[in-house]
């Protein structure tokens, strides 16, 4: 009898435990969400001079409404509300081809196909002497695409082992390379804030470039940046079929900018969506490594992504470290070469 008594104090305590768990975890998320509209309107709001105090005025209102409206779920409301109408406002800022944009992402790359001739508009081919000293270059280039051979991935670290940047590159026959590098377009004196990526601060650029450009300044006058090279195991036809997809994205972005976003449109997340179609059935699934990309390597070489002539991934990191190399080759008009030479997956024709 005396069991039978305990059994609905149980369940009463359980109960309440679910619910204070349940409203904990939703004070949570909400909190979250109206921390996340006083930053947009402190960052994002047109006039510099009302971003502060039209946030401080919003997260007031918000704190009012938690203290002096009655009933959790009515609280609750009146945070999602007020971050609902802050969102509405902020997916109504565009994005712009037409600021004050720094040297090196003035122009916008495009392309015109035409079978398997494919011209590329505004390929970056600078001549740096440091870098923010440098010869401008934009150029128009033609590849065949019958003669596609397959794909790249260079990552570049600047410091936490946790984060990169990766830039794929195609080859074409045994010695072109074009390398597509997928960035914030800056203005002139403006500097990135990866907190700032979050919001809508920048555009995004899709850099199409020579290697001897868009690599050669991070190995050779960068400070502090170390770049790896691995080769893919993509098929021409799929390397075909990734390169036509970022020459598409590419030229609709000529047309119609976009925004970058830290989480949600990077230099990461870009490459997997260009990727997808052409991985089929064998696309690997999310993983916290895409997140912090600088462990996307290391989720390439788990999923097969990479050539790597049975080497454990250690070693196969180890010699993918291509600094000294591009420092020796330097100007050489066989840079790409030079820095493949003698590593995993570069047959010697690729290499001049």
């Amino acid at each position: 009898m005396s069991a039978a008594l305990h059994k609905p104090a149980h369940r009463s305590i359980f109960a309440r435990c679910l619910r204070w768990l349940g409203l904990g975890l939703a004070w949570l998320v909400v909190l979250v969400l109206v921390g996340w509209a006083v930053a947009a309107l402190a960052i994002d709001l047109p006039m510099p001079a009302l971003r502060l105090p039209v946030a401080i005025v919003f997260g007031v209102a918000i704190l009012v409404a938690i203290v002096f409206v009655r009933g959790v779920g009515r609280k609750l409301l009146a945070c999602v509300v007020g971050f609902v109408a802050v969102l509405a406002w902020w997916l109504t800022i565009s994005p712009s081809n037409d600021r004050a944009w720094q040297g090196d992402v003035t122009q916008t790359p495009w392309a015109e196909i035409d079978g398997d001739r494919v011209t590329i508009h505004n390929v970056r081919n600078f001549d740096y002497r440091a870098e923010f000293d440098y010869t401008v270059r934009w150029e128009h280039r033609t590849y065949d695409l019958s003669q596609i051979r397959g794909a790249d991935i260079f990552l570049t670290y600047w410091g936490s082992p946790w984060i990169a940047h990766p830039i794929v590159s195609f080859q074409f026959g045994d010695d072109q390379h074009v390398a597509f590098s997928i960035e914030t377009r800056k203005e002139v004196g403006e500097e990135y804030s990866a907190f700032k990526g979050f919001f809508r601060q920048y555009e995004l650029i899709y850099i199409v470039a020579d290697e001897r450009d868009v690599i050669r300044l991070r190995t050779n006058y960068r400070a502090g940046e170390e770049v790896y090279l691995y080769r893919t195991v993509a098929t021409p036809e799929a390397a075909r079929g990734i390169f036509l997809d970022y020459l598409r994205s590419a030229s609709e972005m000529h047309q119609q900018p976009v925004f970058y976003n830290a989480l949600t449109s990077n230099c990461t997340t870009n490459i997997r969506i260009h990727t997808k179609g052409a991985a089929g059935d064998r696309f690997a699934p999310w993983d916290w490594r895409l997140l912090l990309n600088g462990k996307s390597d290391e989720f390439a070489y788990q999923y097969g992504r990479f050539a790597s002539g049975d080497l454990p991934f250690p070693a196969l990191k180890h010699q993918a470290h291509i600094n000294d190399a591009a420092r020796a080759a330097d100007q050489a008009p066989d840079f790409s070469g030079r820095i493949r030479q003698g590593r995993v997956g570069f047959t010697s024709a690729a290499v001049q």
